[in-house]
C-alpha cells in the first residue's frame, strides 16, 4: 500500500497467462489538493495493447491538472492510429469534497461508503480510438472514508460483489483478491483501491 497525504492506494496487477506484458496501465498523483487514478486497457493484449495504455497515462500524467473531460479528449486525440483503448479517469477535489469520473469500455469504478453502501458506475459503450466523440462524466459529493475501486474487464462483477470490499483497509482488499483469484485470472487484470481520509497524516 501507497499512502498519498489524503487518499491511501493499493495495487493489484497481473498479466493475462502466457503475456509478458501487461496491456492495462494506471497512474495516480495527489498535490495542490486534487488526487487523480485513472486506468487503461488497451484492445487485445500483449506488447501492442500496453503501447497504447501507456501512451494514454502519459497524456494524463502530462495533464493531470485539467479537468476529466479534457483528459479524455487529449487521451483520445493521441490515440489516431494506435491501437484502442478503455479508459476511466477519477479525479477528486479534496478542498470542495466532490469528485468527477468518466468511462469509456469496460473499466469499472465503485465506491463504498463507511456504513457499506456500494454504488457501481456504468461506463459509456465503446472505446477511444482517435475519432471524435461526447464524453460523459459522473459527479458526487466525497464522504468521510470513502472507499473508490476501479478494475478492468480481467474482474467479474461476481467477483467484485464479494464481502472483503466492504474492508476498511485498501491493502487488505487487494490481497485478498490476490489470494482468491490470482491463479484463475485468464485476462490482463488491474484493481486499485482507494481510500479518502478526511485529514491527512
Amino acid at each position: 500500500m501507497q499512502s498519498s497525504h489524503q487518499v491511501e492506494v493499493s495495487v493489484f496487477q497481473k498479466a493475462k497467462k502466457g503475456n509478458y506484458y501487461c496491456g492495462d496501465s494506471y497512474f495516480y498523483h495527489e498535490s495542490d489538493g486534487k488526487f487523480i487514478c485513472a486506468l487503461a486497457d488497451g484492445l487485445g493484449s500483449g506488447e501492442f495493447a500496453k503501447e497504447s495504455s501507456q501512451i494514454v497515462m502519459e497524456v494524463i500524467r502530462d495533464n493531470k491538472d485539467d479537468s476529466v473531460a479534457s483528459m479524455m479528449r487529449k487521451s483520445n486525440a493521441k490515440l489516431v492510429g494506435k491501437r484502442g483503448v478503455v479508459l476511466g479517469v477519477l479525479q477528486i477535489d479534496l478542498h470542495l469534497k466532490h469528485y468527477a469520473y468518466s468511462s469509456i469500455g469496460n473499466i469499472g469504478l465503485m465506491t463504498i461508503t463507511t456504513n457499506s453502501i456500494k454504488k457501481r458506475n456504468i461506463p459509456q459503450a465503446g472505446y477511444l480510438s482517435g475519432y471524435d466523440r461526447p464524453f460523459k462524466v459522473m459527479t458526487d459529493k466525497l464522504e468521510k472514508g470513502m472507499i473508490f475501486v476501479m478494475f478492468s474487464d480481467g474482474i467479474t462483477t461476481k467477483e467484485i460483489s464479494n464481502s472483503y470490499f466492504l474492508h476498511q483497509e485498501v491493502d487488505h482488499i487487494t490481497d485478498t483478491f490476490a489470494y482468491l483469484y490470482q491463479q484463475k485470472l485468464d485476462d490482463d487484470t488491474t484493481l486499485i483501491a482507494m481510500k479518502y481520509n478526511e485529514e491527512s497524516r
